[in-house]
């Protein structure tokens, strides 16, 4: 909205941000656009902590626009909306996750693809339709187009809730996709984190018998006592893994690290599917034979669209699916990161925006 000698309005805001690739978070002023007509106003409560934000404020991927207030998993209660909102009223409670824009025309963003969309605008560090850039969650305020926001049950819990917007919706999507959703289905979960937890207990209430797989042997407990897992392989266990050969319909494999697929491969069925949604930043080997033998599949998928993202927040809702956390202050925030980098949390780090964001 522009002012009438062309200047923009503006809304004041504080968070943290990164100055440049050291990663450093540190106090940030800044301003939001002034709430549209078709936009939502929310003061930020919780702002989950994502792989990929540490990413951005280290520049790894090479597209980082600094300065880079990050967060893609936040939650809130609106405080304002704009005069042709048709879906919030002040008070709600409500999240914004990995975009804040696209084209809306294309043939994904017109098939709730979004997240497909060529011109996708994420939620952080990326140029918006007004030219402006876009700030994330690591503040106290947030203003987005209504159509990228979406509605919290009363029963979920904000701070738990915050990291469904990505790791949620990131491992709830390829598994509707892909069909691993339907009861009885064996689903191989490969990384017991902040996706992989997420992933194992949206399978299990699709009705899915569940495998974790991991490297660290120690995780089994946690996997099956406390997160409903049914079995566990560890992955560096060659008996193990011959043992449970051509057993799994699908796998979502979460990890993120350079890790050979060949023995994931093997643990599929014929016609099998595996699925990435960990971001290697290497190149990882995929040997062909094994999928020519045995019809099988390796796809990647990546967030959700936003009509999907809802149908996962209300899936959670009915089911009581949050996400396991470590809430922390804002102040906390580059220690946190350090020991996301180390995998040092389970499983996921919130920031309490509302009660430690101090300007």
């Amino acid at each position: 909205m522009a002012a009438s000698n062309g200047e923009r309005i503006t809304k004041k805001a504080f968070g943290w941000a990164a100055r440049d690739s050291s990663g450093v978070l540190s106090p940030f002023h800044f301003n939001r656009r002034e709430t549209g007509e078709k936009d939502v106003t929310f003061k930020v409560l919780y702002s989950g902590i994502c792989h990929t934000d540490l990413h951005m404020i280290k520049n790894d991927w090479g597209i980082s626009l600094y300065p880079l207030v990050p967060g893609h998993e936040l939650v809130g209660v609106v405080t304002e909306v704009g005069s042709k909102v048709q879906k919030f009223q002040v008070g709600d409670k409500v999240g914004v996750g990995y975009l804040v824009g696209s084209c809306n025309s294309c043939d994904s963003c017109v098939n709730d693809l979004e997240n497909y969309c060529a011109k996708i605008i994420p939620t952080c560090s990326a140029e918006y339709h007004d030219g402006t850039t876009t700030y994330g969650g690591f503040s106290d305020l947030m203003v987005a187009d209504e159509h990228f926001v979406f509605r919290i049950p009363d029963n979920l819990p904000l701070d738990a809730t915050a990291p469904l917007l990505c790791a949620g919706i990131t491992v709830y999507s390829p598994l509707r996709h892909f069909g691993l959703d339907k009861p009885g289905t064996h689903v191989g979960i490969v990384g017991l984190g902040g996706l992989g937890h997420l992933a194992v207990k949206f399978a299990k209430a699709m009705g899915a018998k569940v495998t974790v797989i991991s490297t660290s042997p120690s995780k089994k407990v946690e996997a099956i006592e406390h997160l409903g897992a049914d079995s566990f392989l560890a992955s560096r266990d060659q008996d193990q893994l011959l043992a449970a050969t051509s057993t799994m319909d699908g796998i979502i494999d979460t990890v993120s690290a350079v890790h050979p697929l060949l023995p994931l491969l093997g643990l599929l069925k014929s016609q099998g599917k595996l699925i990435m949604v960990g971001a290697p930043d290497k190149p990882l080997e995929l040997p062909v034979f094994p999928l020519l033998l045995g019809r099988k599949m390796v796809a990647g998928t990546v967030t959700g669209g936003m009509k999907e993202t809802q149908e996962m927040i209300d899936f959670a809702a009915k089911h009581n699916i949050t996400s396991q956390i470590e809430v922390i202050p804002m102040d906390y925030v580059n220690t946190a990161m350090e020991r996301l980098k180390k995998g040092d949390v389970r499983y996921r780090f919130v920031i309490d925006v509302g009660q430690t964001l101090n300007s």
